[in-house]
């Protein structure tokens, strides 16, 4: 079990570089700003915590900034983990369907918080917001499978 656990742990490791990937060069392309939503996260979760971020305010963005990339790959990291645990209690999925189900965990647990947090509404997102979510959550997915299935 632990074994799986590890496998799927790396394996959402590689999903994160893709991830990372995929929406960095969609900022090459389409030449856009990134996105602010997992600073507001943190925010909005440290707010709601009682906590706030310290720093002089030329260091605060930063920090905010740099948490935000870290729950990302605390994510995407986990999301692989969880599919590495359930793997070691028998879930047997095709690589194809462990994409699908790995996609529509990691979405879930990256965008729910923010949903749940006020920080973004997916109803008021456009079909080029929700193509520019979906596609490098999708890569995530199918790379974290296909690194699992090889190391496994």
């Amino acid at each position: 079990m632990f074994r799986q656990l590890l496998i799927g742990a790396a394996a959402g490791a590689v999903g994160t570089t893709a991830i990372n990937a995929v929406t960095y060069l969609d900022m090459v392309v389409r030449g856009r700003p990134a996105s602010k939503t997992p600073e507001l996260t943190v925010q909005h979760l440290t707010a709601r915590i009682g906590v706030e971020v310290p720093g002089a305010p030329e260091q605060r963005p930063a920090r905010l900034s740099a948490l935000g990339a870290l729950l990302g790959i605390g994510a995407g990291v986990g999301v692989g983990a969880l599919y590495g645990f359930a793997r070691g209690l028998g879930l047997r999925l095709p690589t194809g369907v462990g994409a699908v189900a790995i996609t529509a965990t990691v979405l879930a647990a990256t965008n729910g918080p923010m949903v749940l947090l006020g920080v973004t509404d997916p109803r008021s997102w456009s079909g080029s917001d929700w193509l520019a979510d979906l596609v490098p959550h999708g890569v995530y997915g199918l790379v974290t499978a296909a690194a699992y299935a090889v190391a496994e």
